[in-house]
């Protein structure tokens, strides 16, 4: 099984992201929380979404999950420390996800599968 349901959380449902190594929710039909919704086939173990899903977040490099680039480094280094946006944006079709171009982690522009729950 791909995706994980929220217990008291009615239509939420959850995978886990290989690019972020943190888990995307998206709220479907039946839903009780505020929010967009997205269209479902219904399959726990092959998913598909509809539209695309995009998260955004920023972060504080910490030469951790995410790669520095030189900018970064000289943040760290003792210039002012900034925030970095990240942008996770993808299609997930079949049980695979496909990452979009605009994503700001290492496997934008790829296709791979979503790991089992």
């Amino acid at each position: 099984m791909k995706l994980h349901t929220v217990e008291n959380q009615p239509g939420m449902l959850v995978f886990q992201c290989p690019a972020c190594g943190n888990c995307h929710n998206v709220l479907v039909e039946g839903a009780t929380r505020p929010g967009p919704r997205w269209g479902w086939n219904g399959s726990m173990d092959a998913p598909t979404f509809t539209p695309s899903i995009k998260v955004t977040s920023k972060h504080y490099p910490s030469g951790g999950a995410f790669p520095m680039d030189d900018e970064h480094a000289r943040v760290i280094a003792g210039e002012q420390l900034k925030a970095i946006d990240h942008v996770c944006h993808s299609f997930v079709r079949d049980g695979r996800i496909e990452y979009c171009g605009d994503s700001t982690h290492k496997l934008a522009g790829q296709t791979v599968e979503l790991p089992e729950w």
